[in-house]
Order: C-alpha cells, then sequence, then structure tokens
C-alpha cells in the first residue's frame, strides 16, 4: 500500500513515501479503513523531530486524522458493512479495564493513544482500527472536512466545554488565531454564546478569524510593547476574560494568567513555544484564577463535536491539500506556518 513513513527521528527529509508498503489485517474487533483523507497536526512535526522519552517502532507511520470507506473486518465485528463511509477518531484505546476507563474518562488511561504519536497512524492508504473508534460519514460531509476535524475539535470540545464548564455569556480570549484547535475553540465559544477576543501575529489571519465569528481582535505585533494582556484590559475594562485559551506555553501563560478576571480560568492543552516558565504565584492564588490542563478527549466527546460538524454548526478551515507523495512539502507549509487552517493529504 502507499504510505509516508519515517526510519528515523529527525528533518523532513527523513520521511520518505512508498507504494509497496504491507496492507495491514484487520485484528478481532478491528476494522480496516481505506484512507480517502488524512489530516496533518502539528503533533506530526514533534513526533517527526521525536523527544526524549518517545520510543517508537521504525519505521513509524505518522498521522493521527483520517476518514475513509470500510474495506474488510475483523472477527467479531458487527454493525458495520464494508464500503461504508466513516470518520475515525484520532485516539485509540487497548485497555482491558482501568479506572478511569470504567469512568468513560479514557483519555487519561495509561493505554489511551494518539494515532500516528505512539502507535501507527493514518498517512497511509488503509489503517486498521476498533470498530468503537469509526463514525459514520453522512453523504454530505467530505472525507477532507471529516479528517480536518477530528483532533482538533475533540481537544477544544473537551478543554472548553468538559474540562472549561463554558457557559454562554462569558468572554472568552483565544491565544493564536490560525492553529486548528484555536479556530476549533472559537467556533465552539461562539456556539455556546460567548464573546470571543483573538490575539493573532498578523491582520491576514486576524480577517479570518473574524470570518469564523470573533468579536475583537489583537495583533500582537502592532499592539505597544507587544502587550496584549493590556488591550486585553482595556477591552474588558480592567476586569478581565472568564476563560483564557492559551496552548503557546512558556511565552505567553504569564500574560494569560494575568488577562484572567478574578476567579476566571485558564486553559491549556498543549505547549508549542516551550513547556517550561517562571510563575508569578501571587496572580493565581490572590486572585482565585484557575489553570486547567485537558489532553484529548473521550470517546463520547468525540460523538458530540462531529455531530455539530456533520449538521454544519462547525466550519472546518482547510488551508491546503496535498497528494500523500508530497507529504515533505506538507511538513514545510506547516512548519512555516503560513497558513490559516488545516492541512490535509490525499493518499
Amino acid at each position: 500500500m502507499k504510505a509516508v513513513l519515517l526510519h528515523e527521528h529527525g528533518p523532513i527529509e527523513n520521511l520518505t513515501y512508498v507504494t509497496d508498503h504491507p496492507t495491514p489485517e484487520p485484528k478481532a474487533g478491528e476494522v480496516r479503513v481505506r484512507v480517502h483523507a488524512a489530516a496533518m497536526n502539528r503533533l506530526d512535526l514533534w513526533v517527526r523531530d521525536g523527544w526524549p522519552g518517545l520510543k517508537l517502532p521504525m519505521p513509524h507511520i505518522p498521522g493521527a486524522d483520517s476518514a475513509g470507506v470500510v474495506d474488510a473486518l475483523g472477527e467479531g465485528v458487527t454493525g458495520w458493512e464494508v464500503g461504508e463511509r466513516v470518520a475515525v477518531s484520532p485516539a485509540r484505546v487497548d485497555c482491558a479495564g482501568c479506572e478511569w476507563c470504567e469512568r468513560g474518562q479514557e483519555n487519561l488511561c495509561d493505554h489511551y493513544h494518539i494515532l500516528g504519536e505512539t502507535t501507527s497512524g493514518t498517512d497511509c492508504e488503509y489503517i486498521c482500527v476498533p470498530a468503537r473508534s469509526l463514525l459514520r460519514l453522512p453523504e454530505q460531509v467530505s472525507y477532507e472536512t471529516a479528517a480536518a476535524a477530528g483532533l482538533v475539535y475533540l481537544t477544544a470540545w473537551h478543554s472548553l466545554i468538559v474540562r472549561g464548564n463554558l457557559r454562554p455569556g462569558e468572554t472568552v480570549l483565544i491565544i493564536g488565531a490560525g492553529g486548528g484547535v484555536n479556530t476549533a475553540s472559537l467556533q465552539i465559544a461562539k456556539l455556546v454564546g460567548c464573546e470571543v477576543m483573538v490575539v493573532g501575529s498578523n491582520d491576514e489571519k486576524l480577517a479570518q478569524a473574524q470570518a469564523l465569528g470573533a468579536d475583537h481582535l489583537i495583533n500582537r505585533n502592532t499592539v505597544p510593547e507587544g502587550n496584549w494582556g493590556k488591550a486585553v484590559f482595556q477591552l474588558t475594562k480592567r476586569r478581565g476574560v472568564d476563560v483564557v485559551v492559551d496552548n503557546v506555553g512558556a511565552p505567553t501563560m504569564m500574560m494569560s494568567i494575568r488577562a484572567a478576571r478574578k476567579g476566571g480560568r485558564v486553559i491549556t492543552v498543549g505547549n508549542t513555544g516551550g513547556p517550561k516558565f517562571e510563575i508569578d504565584h501571587r496572580f493565581i492564588f490572590f486572585r482565585s484564577v484557575s489553570v486547567i490542563g485537558s489532553t484529548m478527549g473521550t470517546t463520547a466527546d468525540y460523538w458530540d463535536v462531529m455531530k455539530l460538524v456533520f449538521a454544519g454548526k462547525l466550519q472546518v478551515p482547510i488551508g491546503a491539500v496535498y497528494p500523500l507523495e508530497e507529504v515533505q512539502a506538507a511538513h514545510r507549509a506547516l512548519t512555516d506556518n503560513a497558513i490559516f487552517g488545516k492541512v490535509v493529504l490525499i493518499p
């Protein structure tokens, strides 16, 4: 089958496209899906680069998101037929039963995997996944849209709705205009009925965020001394916002904490700018600010948010589409941070 292979961690050139990789066979309880679209995330860049402690069998197939058609059924699988259109959850749980799975919090399970991160991924022609990972894809929804939505909408939904307990009428500040989780968070917040502010790096990305519903735009490169926190206080009459979505980490987290109102919440699902920073604890305890960590989401979360995507209530911006054999060009485009929306690969 066609596949993208990573033989060792490192630069983009370490990714190779092949047409003769062995086609996987579904095990008991699994379904084989012929991939019609796979979507990229910044996770793909980090996996390619590698990090301390990450140990993957090589060659490794990257990619977390996909959609396609059912191609074969493993032993014991019922309720699915070959040829059905499906979206594939980016998460895989190989657990016989633990306290987290029993509580419906499988994203905290020790055996919870993100496809393409700690297990084989979606940048290929065929994948095998547990039948419970599939969601029927309506005819009116494209494979590209379903694939592009997966990881980022699951992550945004779980962080804002489940962990963040977002409520109508609240003010939400999103740090970053063009990333997948940020565009998903913006739309989810607007769907709930919130007022949304977005901090972005240029006017073009901010204009696209405005088209998705952002109420207030802050260009961090044009505000005095880059202090977008001061702009937030001016917009909120020095009150601060109810909720901050900050997935940048080290460069912005302290300013995000300061931008939250008394009793506000700061939600983070990642650290694209770095994991370690100095914190002034007074801005947390004295102002009763909650810093909330969130990781991916559950199968129920995936179903909930994807049904909103299927209904057209949440849009999925797609910035570029590449054939699978041009995976290196796709990685460069994502690395350059020049694209608004998701990057999709077509096998």
